[in-house]
């Protein structure tokens, strides 16, 4: 009974229920001593009616209890068999019974007040407790709000940053090279005679040609301006072409010719995420053949990217699948994807790995015509 239970606190919440279950009790208590009494045997009915005191005082309140033990006190004084002559003089050792009985009720009605108090007390705790954990709820999910806003904003101005060095590389410093490269070709047509200096010219002029290649190609790979002029399927097969001939690995795309334009933030995404796992492709699976597939189905977009290499270890399979620490580079696709709406799932075993990411697209406008662009082909940019 000292214990704190659902049945007490709504009994103490209402007044109306506390005095029908008292007096309930009471004449459970009187019906049970009644019939112990028509049987014969009564030694216990003081017991019983304590019982009931018990119940009212620990559940009902004071004032329930105080009415619960008068009417047992009188209905141990007079008995329990109605009739006419039922009140009867009471003896010296009836006096002294009733106050024993009523010291034991006084002692149980205290007993059951300073349980409810500390109750009441146990109870307000748990209220503010339960008020303060929900403040610190609240704060702890806009403080994740406010994260996975900060961590939005950083991968956009990445992009942009990314977008801007690209274009200065191209448009600033991929030009002197340019020029460079033009005067030194003058300079050789004129010193031409000298065979020693015309050798340094070549090696000078392959190394200009070098620097620019390579110049061409950093920018292409930070952001290829494919990307923002002609749409995804360009600049992925744009990609893929350069890729092959830079790592010797075969790469199958498959992906419509006239497949639709897509919101810019989410073409950047799949190029990323195609890009990435090309990468860890190249590093680390020891395939020596790789296929993308890119597909459009119930408004949305779907990207597979498949190898035939020896897989990912199964212990950081089973870190990654418990939310543990991925590598960076799955780490920010995971978060470039989840940003969309999307969803991305890394399957992987002895014969290779498969990553799957769909996103939601919406509506799609309809297929338009890509037109050619000048000087974008991967040789160009390789």
């Amino acid at each position: 009974m000292g214990s704190d239970t659902p049945l007490s606190a709504r009994i103490s919440r209402s007044n109306l229920l506390r005095y029908v279950l008292s007096a309930a009790a009471l004449l459970v208590a009187i019906s049970v001593c009644a019939g112990m009494t028509f049987l014969g045997g009564n030694r216990f009915e003081a017991l019983v009616l304590l019982v009931a005191v018990a119940f009212s005082a620990w559940y009902c309140g004071v004032v329930p209890a105080i009415v619960t033990a008068v009417l047992a006190l009188l209905a141990v004084a007079y008995g329990f068999r109605p009739g006419i002559h039922a009140f009867r003089a009471l003896t010296s050792e009836g006096l002294i019974g009733l106050v024993v009985f009523l010291l034991l009720c006084t002692l149980i009605i205290l007993m059951g007040e300073s349980r409810r108090r500390q109750n009441a007390m146990l109870w307000k705790e748990q209220e503010e407790l339960e008020l303060k954990v929900q403040e610190r709820t609240a704060d702890l999910d806009n403080v994740n709000r406010n994260l996975r806003d900060l961590s939005a904003r950083l991968m956009q101005l990445q992009d942009d940053e990314r977008r801007r060095i690209a274009r200065e590389l191209h448009d600033s410093v991929g030009q002197t090279l340019a020029a460079l490269s033009m005067n030194l070709t003058t300079v050789r047509a004129d010193i031409e005679q000298l065979a020693r200096t015309a050798i340094a010219l070549n090696d000078s002029e392959g190394l200009v040609r070098e620097m620019v290649t390579e110049v061409r190609t950093i920018s292409h790979l930070l952001h290829p301006p494919l990307l923002d002029e002609l749409g995804l399927a360009s600049a992925l097969r744009w990609y893929v072409g350069g890729f092959s001939q830079r790592s010797d690995i075969k790469v199958d795309l498959d992906m419509a010719e006239d497949f639709v334009r897509l919101p810019a933030e989410m073409e950047t995404a799949v190029f990323r995420v195609v890009q990435e796992c090309l990468t860890n492709i190249h590093r680390h699976s020891g395939s020596p053949v790789a296929r993308i597939r890119v597909r459009e189905r119930d408004r949305h977009c779907q990207v597979e990217i498949e190898d035939k290499g020896k897989g990912i270890p199964q212990k950081k399979l089973e870190e990654m699948a418990s939310a543990g620490t991925p590598g960076v580079g799955i780490r920010g696709m995971q978060e470039r994807i989840r940003q969309l709406g999307g969803t991305m799932e890394v399957s992987s075993g002895p014969s290779g790995t498969v990553v799957t990411v769909r996103l939601p697209v919406g509506e799609l406008p309809e297929a338009t015509e890509i037109p050619a662009a000048e000087d974008r082909s991967p040789q160009a940019a390789a």
